[in-house]
């Protein structure tokens, strides 16, 4: 699998993944929070499997 997101989807991602763990952890919101971890996950490994079906590219190494 290539990468399909840049460093700003990668950090947002992240970002609202930990977001959403960490509220769903404190009893803010419900359980779905923890969907959070796959945010994170996706975030770390670069490829978004909805991009991926939509044909989106947003890396630009894939670029050149």
């Amino acid at each position: 699998m290539t990468k399909n997101e840049n460093t700003l989807d990668r950090v947002l991602r992240i970002g609202a993944g930990l977001a959403l763990i960490a509220l769903a952890a404190t009893h803010v919101i419900g359980a779905w929070g923890y969907l959070g971890i796959a945010a994170v996950l996706i975030g770390i490994v670069g490829v978004c499997p909805l991009y991926s079906v939509l044909g989106i590219n947003h890396c630009p190494l894939d670029r050149r």
